[in-house]
């Protein structure tokens, strides 16, 4: 391999990599955005099954069709958000996954014909400011 060659590889490397860099700062999950020192943010959820009638139950409760949140979603977290867990991935990128588990676990509980739609109540501290509420729905089923 000439030097000619060498140079167009090594240029094609680092040209990839400034893309993946870029490309992360832009995307909900950060896969090859990696940053030295993580923010330390922290995040807990209560989510709630909402029925026709627009009455919340608490997803711990018993589900028709024998289902359960924890064994429904187990990733990062997201099978116990009851508890204060730390962003690991970010909060951007977290509340982008629960929020994907919200709408795939209203689209696969087909024993499930009361739920309209499943809420997570959100309360985030990002990087120890005071806490602040969000709110994430699924896709209505």
């Amino acid at each position: 391999m000439g030097p000619r060659a060498r140079r167009i590889a090594a240029v094609t490397v680092v040209g990839i990599q400034l893309v993946l860099i870029l490309r992360a700062y832009s995307a909900p999950i950060d896969t090859f955005g990696f940053q030295m020192f993580p923010e330390s943010s922290q995040w807990q959820a209560e989510i709630y099954r909402v029925l026709g009638n627009g009455s919340r139950i608490d997803v711990r409760q018993p589900w028709p069709g024998g289902y359960r949140w924890e064994d429904l979603v187990d990733a990062r977290g997201l099978g116990a958000p009851y508890d204060p867990h730390h962003a690991d991935a970010g909060l951007d990128a977290t509340m982008y996954l629960l929020d994907a588990a919200l709408d795939w676990v209203a689209a696969n509980t087909p024993d499930d014909h009361e739920t309209v739609r499943l809420i997570a109540e959100v309360t985030l501290i990002h990087n120890g400011r005071a806490p602040t509420t969000l709110v994430l729905e699924s896709d209505p089923r």
